[in-house]
């Protein structure tokens, strides 16, 4: 557990004035980045939508752009559109060669650290940024950073409609689906910008320091990329590195990963040198003196914003869920640490649908309700989805294997699972390492695995998707898995008399942000 001491129990004051002081609000958009960029070689290696964007971004600045890919310019779109722009496209059979003279490479969230030309870079001494990295050195409004292996876009969509119904401008980006870099094509300044922060933009960091950042979770994901577990947690972590005392740190002291490695790190966490942020930590177990915990009544917000608490009900809310308390918590400790009025909080808390593919109930047939998780793409996200779920469970998983440890999930499948239904890439690993504790069947399809479930399950079980997997074995997306789970449960047929008895799907006015989720 995280130890604050009285430092970090900091007098209310004005924090939009604590933020203010971080941050040159002052500067143009361009300007600087004009100024610093122009002219130099920039190389940005990986040409998906923020590779992209990056790109341009470079090239708006005056900057000499070399972009390069590991499929051919023809089998690129963007490549013709960045050529016309004056990049230099050359393929990565022989990028090593443009590193000569590089001032800079922008690396895009999918190119692996030990990509080639990223380790000819690296010992050529030539920086290398992520787009996050890049953008963060000009973007003239404070930034509220979301990371944390879980419930990211979530928070983000929740917290920016928060601080929307407050009257708020945002740009809102990063992994949920506009690039960072776009923040320079905006015609007005908005107050805030809003991202969401994935472990591979995190990757190539330095100088980025949030004004407040949001550490969600750590659970094994990416493991495919990473050397281990600890070498994943440092990465996210990092988003606090270069903080400083006029920032804002919002952490799940209850993530025991979290708690762990910034206690051995010495960030600031424990102790609170001078220079690091105040701490406002949540957590679902025990209370917390200075941060937001549960009890009955809901959620109880005691930060000093919040004179003797706040108590946030979550009874009529549309997100359910132990994870989606904490998500809850997240969002309202930033919206609270802005001085967003209560009311409104308590009203968007109560609006909010949540997203899709997300614990989203597709319809209830026969007494059988049937939930869509698809965007649970790994051992931590399954986990949470079985302690939120108090009925029998009928567990649709698999696909790609992220490297997460599956054995850590015998407990609650014992517990809960009545019959596991696999499918992808990972059946038979998940299938060895689940297997000897409920009845696992293979199916070779989801069309396959929903009518397997429709016919295994019983009046007041939950049949529900949660692969704890990628999805590129057999969707392009895990929204296109989504969809199909969805569509196959729609098409299900039941005899008249339980037909009499169905539900309405969840359903209703959301908040829509106008975002596009992309899987981690």
């Amino acid at each position: 557990m995280i130890t604050l001491t009285a430092d970090n129990r900091a007098e209310a004051g004005d924090i939009d004035t604590r933020l203010s002081k971080a941050f040159n609000l002052g500067a143009g958009m361009l300007v600087r980045a004009t100024e610093e960029l122009k002219l130099k070689k920039i190389v940005v290696v990986g040409l998906g939508v923020s590779g992209a964007a990056s790109a341009r971004f470079a090239i708006k600045c005056g900057a000499t752009v070399v972009v390069t890919d590991s499929r051919p310019a023809s089998e690129v779109p963007v490549s013709e559109e960045l050529i016309g722009l004056g990049a230099e496209f050359v393929p990565d059979t022989v990028a090593e060669s443009m590193l000569v003279g590089a001032d800079m490479v922008v690396a895009s969230p999918g190119v692996p650290r030990s990509a080639p030309i990223l380790k000819a870079a690296k010992e050529r001494g030539t920086e290398i940024v992520s787009d996050i990295e890049l953008a963060s050195r000009y973007i003239d409004v404070p930034i509220i950073a979301v990371a944390g292996t879980n419930g990211k876009s979530t928070v983000v969509t929740l917290l920016g409609a928060i601080l929307m119904a407050a009257g708020k401008s945002l740009f809102i980006g990063g992994n949920i689906g506009t690039p960072v870099t776009e923040y320079f094509n905006l015609d007005t300044r908005p107050d805030l910008c809003l991202l969401e922060v994935s472990s591979f933009q995190l990757e190539h960091i330095d100088t980025f320091a949030p004004a407040v950042a949001v550490m969600l979770n750590i659970t094994e994901d990416h493991l495919e990329r990473y050397a281990d577990f600890d070498d994943y947690a440092a990465t996210k972590l990092g988003i606090f590195d270069k903080q400083g005392a006029d920032c804002l740190a919002v952490v799940n002291a209850g993530d025991l990963k979290i708690a762990s490695i910034l206690t051995v790190r010495g960030t600031g966490f424990v102790g609170h040198p001078p220079d690091a942020p105040r701490v406002v930590p949540y957590t679902t177990t025990g209370t917390i003196g200075d941060g937001l915990y549960i009890r009955e009544s809901g959620i109880v917000y005691a930060g000093a914003e919040a004179g003797e608490g706040e108590v946030y009900s979550t009874e009529k809310c549309s997100l359910k869920g132990l994870h989606n308390i904490e998500n809850m918590m997240a969002a309202i400790a930033v919206a609270r640490l802005l001085h967003i009025d209560k009311e409104i909080i308590d009203e968007v808390l109560y609006r909010f649908k949540g997203l899709s593919h997300r614990m989203e109930t597709v319809r209830t047939l026969g007494g059988v309700t049937y939930i869509d998780d698809s965007k649970g793409t790994n051992v931590g996200a399954l986990k949470m989805a079985l302690k939120g779920i108090d009925s029998p469970v009928i567990l649709i998983a698999g696909g790609v294997d992220k490297g997460g440890d599956y054995s850590v999930l015998l407990p609650l499948v014992k517990e809960k699972v009545e019959r596991m239904i696999l499918i992808g890439e990972s059946k038979h690993k998940m299938e060895r390492a689940l297997g000897n504790v409920t009845d696992v069947i293979e199916a070779e399809t989801m069309e396959e695995a929903v009518k397997v479930a429709y016919e295994s399950a019983e009046d007041g079980m939950v049949v529900l998707l949660c692969p704890a997997g990628a999805s590129f074995d057999m969707f392009k997306s895990y929204a296109e898995r989504g969809e199909r789970f969805s569509s196959s449960v729609m098409a299900l047929e039941v005899d008249q008399e339980s037909a009499d008895e169905e539900e309405p799907s969840a359903s209703g006015e959301g908040w829509d942000l106008g975002t596009k989720d992309k899987e981690k």
